[in-house]
């Protein structure tokens, strides 16, 4: 449904506490917006003072979100992707440091004249342009913006206000503020309370803005006189009250939205047709088959973050999709990089059907990782290694068949007589750590007859990246002498960007991140292939175990 109007903007809040799902519930709405036939797109405004999540601790923090133009977001980034099937930019994901340092840089250019510069106007200002830069494009219909934190943050304010100033700037019907709010229940005396949700949104009447839509988390469903409270006591109409219980699966909750007729009632708030129906076909499969698996696996995922899921959101969700195209349930085990032992490698990973090798930087953990991997490649367990789980792959190779005991990356020891993962020429007089890395799209050629051109069917593809270091291709011609090949390579510079093992069923390290591509309505073909070849080593245990029984 296309049109050469003005987009519209819709404007998602969160009150009483933090994690409550503002981005599930904005890539919810997204998707059901797309599925009626608009065109639509999420941002994302951070409150917090980093530039960019690029330096932020994952155990804090949860994974860094990369884009197709190398910007380095917020993890909700990842979902906006995930159930839209439309890729976002920098221009999607905007932080009150990024603000900051804007305003200065013009400060400092000289831009205001000499006026003095504050938060309203010329902060609030720079806000407003941001969020309107998507809207200019001509691309969207509708212009979905989330903004982190809680209303009554000290952090907030700042966007609070620009909301406030962009409804009345837009006029009626051309925008729709969304609050997301939590109706606890008390098992003591078995109430649902609604105290606390009045509470936000009188804090966000006290700024000026009045919520259009209130989404209620609650463990229990609300009986119509608790939604009849809310719609009397919050000052929105009664059908504007949707509940948003916890689902078994994420990508359940456009669905429990929909029958509340949560798009229906943005659409009419935006004074847009509602006449399409939504076409979830595509969702539906997916769902279908992800709820009724005929088979089932366990995935090692061996990293440094695992006490904190979130930290591999992304390649959590990659095998939820590609599972799905497989109608497989795939447990993940989470075994920490740090408890790997030569002694008890082989406890850690036993029953396993594959071995992903994550993602990381620094030292800790990395011993761990080698010895998984060596574990896998001797014992033809599938194994996918990603980014820094590609370069552990090729150190690995490089101590134990090449003969090379000492051999490192020059991340992890300088000194290292034999660098088989070394520093780009590029990056070695740069000390910034915001600034240093080969981020976003780039182009890899694959060889044609190998495992991954198959796999992706095609020579020529595009991935995602986000990491400092890469493969030395001093060590080049020694790999393919035995046997774990280069088979992806960057057109332009020559960088290795792919490792396959021609003697092994399964065993791939990509300098990329395939996970960032994988979305509902296209999972990504490295995970499904991987999934499958899991699959294949599981039933090969099956069978040998019964032959060993005969």
């Amino acid at each position: 449904m296309e049109t050469n109007k003005a987009p519209k903007y819709i404007f998602v809040t969160g009150g009483v506490t933090s994690s409550l799902g503002k981005g599930i519930v904005a890539s919810s709405l997204g998707m059901l917006l797309e599925a009626r036939g608009y065109r639509v797109t999420i941002q994302k405004l951070d409150p917090y003072i980093n530039v960019d999540p690029g330096t932020l601790n994952p155990y804090e923090h949860g994974e860094c979100y990369v884009t197709e133009d190398g910007a380095e977001t917020d993890l909700d980034l990842g979902h906006y992707e995930r159930f839209l099937n439309r890729a976002t930019s920098r221009a999607n994901s905007v932080t009150t440091g990024r603000i900051y340092q804007t305003v200065i840089e013009k400060e400092r250019r000289g831009d205001y004249l000499g006026k003095t510069v504050q938060v309203v106007p010329h902060i609030t200002n720079e806000i407003k342009r941001r969020i309107k830069l998507l809207g200019n494009t001509g691309d969207y219909d509708i212009i979905i913006t989330e903004i982190g934190g809680t209303v009554g943050d000290i952090e907030s304010l700042p966007y609070i206000e620009t909301i406030r100033q962009l409804t009345w700037e837009l006029g009626e019907h051309n925008s729709l503020v969304i609050h997301l709010t939590l109706v606890p229940y008390l098992a003591a005396s078995g109430e649902l309370k609604t105290k606390p949700t009045q509470h936000s949104v009188r804090t966000l009447m006290e700024n000026g803005i009045h919520a259009n839509v209130l989404v209620t988390r609650t463990e229990h469903h609300l009986p119509k006189d608790v939604k009849n409270k809310l719609a009397l006591f919050c000052n929105v109409r009664k059908e504007n009250v949707i509940e948003c219980m916890d689902a078994d699966t994420i990508y359940e909750v456009p669905f429990l939205l929909h029958e509340q007729n949560f798009d229906e009632v943005v659409l009419k708030g935006l004074d847009l047709p509602t006449d399409q129906e939504p076409n979830f076909t595509v969702w539906n499969k997916f769902l279908s088959n992800h709820k009724n698996p005929k088979n089932e696996i366990e995935i090692a995922l061996v990293g440094k973050y695992v006490s904190l899921h979130d930290s591999y959101k992304s390649i959590t969700e990659a095998f939820t999709h590609a599972a799905a195209t497989c109608e497989t349930n795939v447990k993940v085990r989470w075994v920490y990089s740090g408890d790997i032992t030569e002694d008890n490698v082989g406890e850690q990973l036993k029953g396993v059907s594959g071995v992903l090798i994550a993602p990381g930087f620094g030292d800790r953990g990395i011993l761990g990782k080698i010895i998984a991997a060596n574990y896998a490649r001797r014992n033809n367990i599938p194994t996918l290694g990603i980014c820094l789980g590609m370069q552990i792959m090729a150190i690995e190779f490089a101590r134990n068949v090449l003969g090379y005991e000492k051999a490192d990356s020059a991340e992890m020891d300088l000194t290292t007589p034999y660098p088989v993962i070394s520093l780009m020429e590029d990056q070695k007089d740069v000390s910034d750590k915001g600034g240093t890395m080969r981020l976003g799209n780039w182009k890899c050629n694959l060889t044609p007859n190998t495992k991954i051109e198959k796999i992706y069917n095609t020579t020529e593809i595009l991935e995602r990246h986000r990491h400092r270091y890469e493969f030395n291709n001093d060590f080049y011609n020694e790999f393919v002498e035995h046997n774990f090949i280069p088979v992806g390579k960057n057109p332009e510079t020559e960088l290795v960007e792919i490792l396959e093992h021609n003697q092994h069923p399964f065993y791939i390290g990509v300098q990329f991140h395939p996970e960032y591509k994988s979305t509902v309505a296209s999972p990504h073909p490295l995970f499904i292939s991987f999934i499958e070849a899991a699959l294949l080593n599981k039933q090969n245990d099956l069978l040998n175990a019964t032959r060993e029984k005969i």
